[in-house]
């Protein structure tokens, strides 16, 4: 999340280079490409894709037509049409990839439909476009008040300036349809700009702002994920996660997008298990299903009428029970199939501390004993307060 040019103070404290993504080699970018056609060339006769792919503040992308057919490359700054006025962005991507990008983001529009690039920004623009940036944060502390003043049931969760500071638009998130008519007035007033509303949903408002996740790392909505897909709690059944709203909550208030990674990896390990609702009838008792664990097949049945003890089988051994009971066979119980000792035996050698790595202070130099010491001038201070003296070993005599 940073660039080459990123320095760090001698404490190691990155200063950054305040460029809020706009960097030459743009890498300060959540959403940067690899351009991996750039070395190949076009066939004879074909001219090169005429449409660039243009980055903004926080990973928003549009494509721009490239009319006047200027000599662009990722990195650079340029001034593209916009209804009203004119905006400033950064080059993300050009070539044959462009063509590629758009048709997974379907976009089907027209070549006359798609906005143009008007020139390469020029230094003034480039002033201009960092001016209006650095307003943002103080029109968004004023725009929050504003809205606690009127007291409308919403969330501002960002401001961004247009790149010729004529325009603003405001993101907020709402439970409820808001009226902002009278807001919407006070800000046009207030600031002298043309005023943009725009709702976002948690999850994008979540990307926008960034944080840290229960993991220690950044979020993936503002690192690196760009699509967001509905998670459900079934994901959470099928890892056999508890059901803890508190802990399968993202910062976003909804389901860890985190959940979506593993689940079709679970959904293949679980092809070869049993159903949890089939039961296994022996002899003895019918037995319910408990718990599983799918990285080591093994699951756990309990019959009904103690429910207590839980007997511990393997994923062969279950299937075999399942099949006898599908031909009207069964076995006598489930203690003969039941291989809990044999694996706690197992467990018991793997982890066994050979060398004393569980030991904390096993680096330590050890402690002098003091009990002799002690024990001495204790015996010391009763001669003398006993007014007895001690006793004296013999002299040798000298010849």
């Amino acid at each position: 999340m940073s660039c080459n040019s990123c320095s760090s103070t001698i404490k190691g404290i990155p200063r950054g280079c305040k460029s809020n993504g706009a960097c030459a080699d743009g890498s300060c970018d959540k959403l940067n490409v690899f351009d991996w056609l750039a070395n190949m060339e076009l066939p004879a006769n074909q001219k090169p894709f005429d449409i660039v792919e243009v980055r903004f503040k926080n990973g928003r992308k549009g494509f721009y037509r490239n009319s006047k057919e200027l000599s662009l490359s990722m990195g650079d700054v340029v001034a593209v049409e916009t209804s009203p006025g004119h905006d400033i962005g950064v080059v993300s991507l050009t070539g044959e990839l462009v063509r590629v990008q758009m048709k997974k983001k379907n976009s089907r529009r027209r070549k006359e439909e798609i906005k143009q690039i008007y020139r390469k920004a020029s230094q003034r623009d480039i002033d201009v476009w960092n001016t209006a940036k650095g307003k943002e944060l103080e029109v968004q502390r004023k725009s929050r008040l504003i809205i606690s003043r009127l007291q409308l049931k919403m969330k501002l969760s960002d401001v961004e300036f247009q790149g010729d500071g004529n325009k603003a638009t405001f993101y907020y998130t709402a439970d409820d349809r808001v009226d902002f008519r009278q807001l919407i007035r006070e800000l046009a007033g207030t600031f002298s700009i043309r005023v943009e509303m725009k709702q976002v949903g948690l999850r994008q408002e979540a990307s926008r702002l960034g944080g840290i996740g229960s993991c220690g790392r950044e979020l993936c909505c503002s690192t690196w994920l760009t699509d967001f897909r509905s998670v459900s709690t079934s994901a959470a059944r099928y890892q056999q996660l508890s059901l803890n709203p508190q802990k399968l909550a993202g910062q976003c208030g909804k389901l860890k997008c985190c959940l979506n990674y593993e689940l079709d990896s679970y959904l293949d390990a679980l092809k070869g298990f049993p159903k949890t609702n089939l039961w296994l009838h022996t002899q003895k008792g019918t037995a319910v299903f408990q718990k599983m664990d799918i990285f080591k097949g093994w699951i756990w049945y309990a019959y009904k009428d103690n429910p207590v003890i839980w007997h511990k089988l393997t994923l062969e051994q279950a299937n075999q029970i399942i099949e006898m009971n599908k031909e009207n066979n069964k076995v006598n119980s489930l203690e003969e199939f039941s291989s809990e000792h044999e694996y706690e035996k197992e467990a018991e050698s793997v982890f066994t501390d050979v060398v004393g790595q569980d030991s904390l202070t096993r680096f330590d130099k050890p402690k002098k004993s003091r009990r002799r010491k002690k024990g001495r001038s204790n015996r010391k201070g009763n001669f003398r307060n006993s007014g007895r003296k001690p006793q004296q070993k013999p002299q040798k005599k000298k010849n």
